[in-house]
């Protein structure tokens, strides 16, 4: 069975959801250089990051505090419900996620596009 990519333009870039079930989320992010997600949480969504390509500045919720964490092509973190995280890209990045299928399960704390709260 063929399964459809689906391409989503996102101001900080694009999305390319390559594999969508009932379970689980297959998604490629391309981050342009000096752009950044979110500062964002999600209240079920479970996901797994892999830096494909590019260096990226993680920032994620350890004990209260965020910290950040500098990633190089083929690490990867794991991100549980209510972790507050946002990713920036130092220079063009393809990021590979694995999650969970609630893809609108996102609550915006900071945003540079103006989408907080959305």
């Amino acid at each position: 069975m063929e399964n459809v990519v689906t391409r989503v333009e996102k101001p900080w870039g694009y999305e390319l959801h390559w594999a969508k079930t009932e379970r689980y989320v297959g998604k490629i992010l391309h981050i342009n250089a000096g752009h950044a997600l979110s500062l964002q949480y999600h209240n079920r969504k479970e996901e797994t990051i892999y830096l494909h390509s590019g260096k990226l500045l993680y920032e994620i919720e350890v004990d209260g505090k965020l910290r950040k964490i500098e990633m190089k092509p083929g690490d990867s973190i794991h991100v549980l419900p209510k972790t507050v995280h946002r990713m920036t890209a130092i220079e063009d990045c393809d990021v590979l996620e694995a999650s969970t299928p609630e893809l609108d399960d996102v609550v915006r704390l900071e945003d540079r596009y103006g989408r907080e709260g959305t």
